[in-house]
């Protein structure tokens, strides 16, 4: 398989098992493990993890809020300057998780081509 596929997978179940366990910021914690132990290349390395993390916390946001009739997303999104609109509470949600992933991403990069001069 692609190591863009590989660390795209590894990053979604791993935030996911870690958010068992752990607060929001699990998801950085996540792609940075696999931004040092599957390293990308150029753009890839900020947005595969950003892009797995919107992923995963649209899906996740939109489960907990489908759960009662979007009832509290809706005030959420009225508190935001949403004008109650969840489906952009839904995406600022994945933009948030996806921009700290994505940073993430770099941070493990980073830490890798550290690591790796001897």
């Amino acid at each position: 398989m692609n190591k863009t596929l590989i660390n795209f997978i590894a990053t979604i179940v791993l935030a996911y098992v870690l958010s068992l366990f752990m607060n929001w910021y699990s998801v950085m914690i996540a792609s940075a493990l696999t931004g040092l132990l599957i390293p990308l290349k150029r753009f890839a390395v900020f947005f595969i993890p950003f892009i797995a993390i919107f992923i995963l916390w649209a899906i996740y946001s939109y489960s907990l809020a489908s759960n009662n009739d979007f009832i509290l997303a809706k005030k959420v999104a009225t508190l935001l300057d949403l004008n109650g609109n969840t489906t952009m509470l839904i995406v600022v949600t994945g933009i948030v998780g996806g921009l700290a992933a994505g940073i993430s991403g770099i941070l493990g990069k980073q830490l890798s081509i550290l690591f790796s001069k001897d």
